[in-house]
């Protein structure tokens, strides 16, 4: 069966044509400054890849022109649409409503829709390809994957804010999480690749690039998560803050004179790594700096690491102990040096990092020592994936089942 997961952005469409039988990515590329007279497409997977300045006024004409790439020319990797057996969405934001991924019909849309305000960038956008492939692919079957639905089962006392109850009842203010599908994928193939059942292992799961959460995973169960209302919550990010004293926030808006919606950019786009540093969101960057001698990116750097480092603390309070610790995403899959200063100190905990195997890259590995009680294993995250199994499940099979990444 083959699905085409598509990952909609605000000016974006990105997309994977996987499938799920094999898991074997047949085609993948994203369309990038949707609407601009500057947008581009680029297609392909690795060495194949083609990148072709096209116009694409809205996400209706960028998904035709990814579905004409899948079909035609020299990277197609389908014969006709009719070799698309179902549609995949990532949706940010599923709220209340979702613990779990859903077909999609007139009613979830509605949802989507109504749950915006949490998420006003990427539900929208989620929205703009849901509706494009109604058009182009009018039929298919379609289903919504929510990065808030794995965390449906933190309990109320780590997901209720000490705020009024009423504002609660009424706005329904809450931690609801992100990066759950991220969460699920490396907490279920950690398992796999431990050869242990999830429902025996308490981990901790730490999604660290760009963007970064962590959480707590206790026997297959998420009971608590770094992101919050939304995901500025938490640890310290490329351009995001996390976590700070909310007294700043009106602090800085009467002393800057600036409005909510500028207090919320500065937290959301000029704060964490950029912020701090003056140089760059990008860890790399960061880093680079830092070795040079740059006092700012230093502080970044340990900023960053030290955020990490106490959510994992955090954490194994919050379970009474932890079997594993598991990393992804940019930082978390490539970054040695990052990997080396979050577990320093970590010792007395049982959690040892070996210096050599740290040093490996781009495979699922343990890096802990022999005799650490504590293991730590990266893998690489795979969203596109899970999102096509729950697509394959409830289009194919009728219904969702957790089932062994092998």
């Amino acid at each position: 069966m083959n699905v085409l997961v598509i990952n909609a952005g605000s000016s974006s469409l990105k997309y994977q044509l996987v499938n799920v039988e094999t898991q074997e990515v047949l085609a993948k590329g994203i369309c990038e400054r949707v609407g601009s007279a500057e947008a581009f497409h680029k297609h392909g997977i690795d060495d194949n890849e083609l990148v072709i300045d096209e116009p694409m006024e809205d996400h209706n004409a960028a998904m035709a022109v990814v579905l004409e790439a899948l079909t035609s020319g020299p990277n197609k990797a389908i014969d006709s649409l009719d070799d698309i057996d179902a549609i995949g969405h990532r949706v940010v934001q599923g709220g209340k409503y979702f613990d779990r991924s859903v077909v999609i019909d007139d009613d979830v849309i509605a949802k989507i829709d109504e749950l915006a305000e949490l998420a006003p960038l990427h539900n929208k956008a989620a929205l703009m390809g849901i509706e494009a492939c109604r058009t182009q692919m009018p039929g298919k079957p379609m289903v919504a994957v929510f990065d808030t639905s794995f965390f449906q089962s933190i309990p109320p006392k780590a997901y209720m804010y000490p705020l009024p109850y009423e504002l609660y009842e009424k706005y329904a203010i809450r931690k609801y999480g992100a990066h759950g599908t991220s969460h699920r994928y490396i907490s279920e193939r950690a398992a796999a690749f431990m050869d242990e059942p999830i429902e025996d292992l308490k981990l901790i799961t730490c999604h660290l690039g760009n963007g970064c959460s962590i959480s707590a995973i206790d026997h297959g169960v998420a009971v608590d998560t770094s992101m919050g209302l939304t995901p500025l919550d938490g640890l310290m990010m490329g351009t995001r803050c996390g976590a700070i004293d909310p007294a700043i926030v009106p602090f800085i808006m009467e002393k800057e004179g600036l409005s909510t919606q500028e207090v919320n950019d500065l937290m959301n786009k000029k704060s964490g790594l950029l912020g701090i540093s003056g140089i760059s969101n990008d860890l790399r960057s960061v880093k680079e700096a830092s070795e040079a001698g740059d006092e700012r990116a230093q502080l970044a750097y340990e900023m960053y690491s030290n955020s990490a480092k106490k959510y994992i603390g955090q954490y194994i309070a919050v379970m009474g102990g932890v079997d594993a610790i598991v990393l992804t995403a940019g930082v978390g899959e490539n970054c040695e040096k990052m990997r080396r200063m979050i577990f320093a100190g970590l010792q007395p905990l049982g959690i040892k990092i070996d210096p050599e195997k740290n040093k490996l890259r781009g495979h699922e590995r343990e890096i802990s020592t022999d005799d650490s009680a504590v293991r730590i294993v990266v893998i690489p995250t795979n969203e596109e994936y899970m999102i096509a199994r729950d697509t394959y499940q409830l289009v194919k099979e009728g219904s969702l089942e957790v089932s062994e990444l092998a």
